[in-house]
């Protein structure tokens, strides 16, 4: 496995495989060809069924327009065999001679592939050995140490650095999203709750106001996200806001030292980590199960390792995290990453704090394996039809017209 770097991206919303990735790629490109005067790029399947909606045409153009004319061909119909969101970028020489054709792949996260494998600025070595999280559960319990103690033998010291940076960016993202109000982007003007359900929070006893903040404060990452704001990928865009809403739930709530909170992220990068590597996080390739649903296991190993679960119970909070997701389609009404994408992060985050709870009852035994989950989902989002893997065409989408 990569570094745990690639679960959490940096950048704009709304989406990490429909804007980060194309905008990404684009910049690749344009790299390779500053001389073009002209530039064809070919969106294919899910990319382009629900590309409009989630800004890909804007990302791109963002990057090839003040170099030259662009022009972008939609092809919703079209899924190349190797990943549902393909593009073919092809520039042109100033006397129209086609100079390259480049086929890229977005596999979810923010990550981009050819069909060799995975493309990185500099290239990336796998720096963890293992890669299933029975083995590391296994050198828990043999070394007597915990998840983000593994995270700290394979990253770089640096590591600790970056986490900070991601905790510093989500708890702007959700400090700026309680503040906002207004409707969001996009002709469903739907229109912002977090800072709503925040000041309702406050007026309730102690159980509904603890669950009502979880709420805000997912709400209100999601909310950043959707307006195209600068969030964290958890390990998507479109699941941003399950894990910074635990974590600054419970520091707010239950005083934990910075310190602790990046050993949580670790152990929470750990565990999206090992699902992208054996599975999938992509909405287009597995459905939501792969976002919100990895995103509520990440949340709930990252809670369970800061109330003093052991390995086991970590290990069977993040099982049950993902379990209950399983079979989650990806139906974005118009291609948004609003509806039903904002309140998907919401509950995640909630069941996530469910999740850490009775794993805390329980001695970590259980029949079902985080593996064999994994393992579940890949084949379950396989299995599902390509219209509920965010072509928007399928589930709550179907009704509604695309952008």
């Amino acid at each position: 496995m990569k570094t745990i770097r690639e679960i959490y991206r940096i950048g704009n919303g709304p989406s990490s495989s429909h804007t980060m990735a194309p905008k990404k790629a684009a910049e690749i490109f344009l790299n390779k060809h500053p001389e073009a005067k002209r530039f064809r790029v070919t969106l294919y399947g899910s990319l382009a069924a629900t590309g409009k909606g989630h800004l890909t045409d804007v990302a791109i153009l963002s990057v090839l327009q003040p170099q030259a004319e662009v022009e972008i061909v939609w092809q919703p119909k079209t899924f190349l065999p190797f990943h549902p969101n393909a593009m073919t970028f092809a520039a042109y020489d100033s006397n129209g001679k086609l100079s390259e054709n480049w086929t890229v792949y977005s596999i979810g996260g923010g990550a981009l592939a050819e069909k060799d494998g995975e493309i990185e600025d500099a290239p990336m070595k796998d720096i963890y050995s293992m890669a299933k999280m029975s083995e590391i559960l296994t050198w828990c319990e043999k070394t007597g140490k915990s998840y983000w103690e593994y995270v700290k033998e394979c990253e770089d010291q640096d590591i600790w650095d970056y986490l900070a940076l991601v905790w510093k960016t989500m708890k702007e993202a959700i400090e700026r999203g309680l503040e906002q109000e207004g409707v969001l982007p996009g002709p469903l003007n739907l229109r912002r709750k977090a800072a709503t359900y925040h000041i309702r929070a406050t007026g309730y006893k102690e159980s509904l106001r603890s669950r009502g903040l979880v709420f805000s404060y997912a709400l209100a990452v999601s909310e950043e996200n959707a307006s195209g704001g600068k969030i964290v990928t958890a390990p998507t865009c479109g699941s941003c806001g399950v894990v910074p809403a635990v974590l600054y739930h419970l520091q707010k709530s239950r005083d934990f030292s910075d310190t602790r909170i990046l050993r949580a992220l670790a152990t929470a990068g750990l565990i999206g980590n090992i699902v992208k590597t054996n599975a999938s996080i992509s909405g287009a390739e597995v459905g939501c199960q792969g976002e919100v649903g990895v995103a509520c296991a990440m949340a709930s190993a990252a809670a369970n390792q800061l109330f003093g679960g052991s390995p086991s119970q970590i290990e069977y909070a993040a099982e049950m995290g993902l379990e209950h997701h399983l079979g989650m389609t990806c139906d974005p009404v118009c291609g948004l990453v609003q509806i039903p994408c904002i309140e998907r992060n919401a509950y995640a985050a909630a069941r996530a704090l469910d999740a850490n709870l009775y794993a805390s009852f329980t001695d970590g035994m259980h029949r079902v394996s985080f593996d064999k989950v994994v393992e579940v989902m890949k084949q379950t989002g396989h299995d599902l039809p390509s219209l509920y893997k965010e072509t928007g065409e399928g589930g709550l989408a179907k009704d509604y017209q695309q952008m």
